[in-house]
């Protein structure tokens, strides 16, 4: 059964992460960073980094998946990227970023668009690379939506997945569990005033095939030379795929 975040209603997953993400979108920014200390900003940055070593030249045109508000995309104009395009099913989460990239002056560059990361309305093999922070856990169809974005990778580029993973060694794993069940929760609940949400998040963390689970779906979708990079403890996770 698939994890949701309101299970007191019928609709579709994706029709309530959008919801979910609707509902946090003036908190999320801040939310990311507390809850995690920080971290998050150097998790993408080292994402970035690999991005970089994994690509045979520097990608000019860059789609950022489950966008959010577009730190992954601001993250990304490390490798001065001619057009980055950030896609997101949250119209309130969007609307953030909108006005963040207007702040920052790169809104010329970075562009944000409406859009289902497991039906991307973009031709096949448009992007040089395409990038994911925390999103691919939301999916509804996680094949489809990879399968997705390996079609509108060009023949030669890379996708890096950056993504929530499960700690598989003691102590860190029954901290983490602890945090993630118990803290996480009560934090979300009082700052966004939105109790599923951060109800949500270690439910679907748990459920989600990290690790070695994860390469084999990875590859299914057509990627190849896949590559997994545990970070902080297996707290977090890089994947690396190439299209061939």
């Amino acid at each position: 059964m698939s994890v949701v975040p309101y299970k007191d209603k019928d609709t579709s997953k994706r029709e309530q992460v959008a919801e979910m993400f609707d509902s946090i979108s003036p908190k999320y920014d801040l939310l990311n960073h507390v809850l995690s200390g920080g971290i998050d900003i150097l998790w993408r940055k080292r994402a970035i980094r690999e991005l970089r070593k994994a690509s045979a030249q520097s990608p000019k045109r860059i789609l950022d998946i489950a966008t959010g508000t577009g730190d992954f995309a601001l993250e990304a104009l490390a490798l001065k990227p001619e057009k980055v395009v950030g896609m997101d099913i949250s119209e309130g989460m969007l609307s953030v970023g909108r006005e963040k990239m207007k702040k920052r002056g790169v809104d010329q560059i970075i562009e944000m668009r409406s859009g289902d990361s497991e039906g991307l309305p973009l031709p096949d093999n448009d992007f040089d690379a395409v990038i994911v922070a925390f999103g691919v856990r939301n999916f509804e169809n996680l094949l489809k939506g990879l399968t997705d974005m390996h079609r509108v990778t060009r023949p030669g580029g890379v996708c890096v997945v950056l993504e929530f993973s499960n700690p598989r060694q003691f102590p860190f794993k029954q901290l983490y569990s602890f945090y993630s069940s118990t803290i996480l929760p009560l934090i979300g609940r009082v700052v966004s005033k939105d109790s599923s949400a951060y109800t949500y998040l270690p439910e679907s963390v748990q459920a989600f095939p990290d690790g070695p689970d994860f390469l084999r779906i990875y590859e299914a979708a057509g990627f190849k030379n896949t590559k997994w990079i545990p970070l902080t403890f297996g707290v977090a996770s890089i994947y690396i795929g190439h299209k061939a």
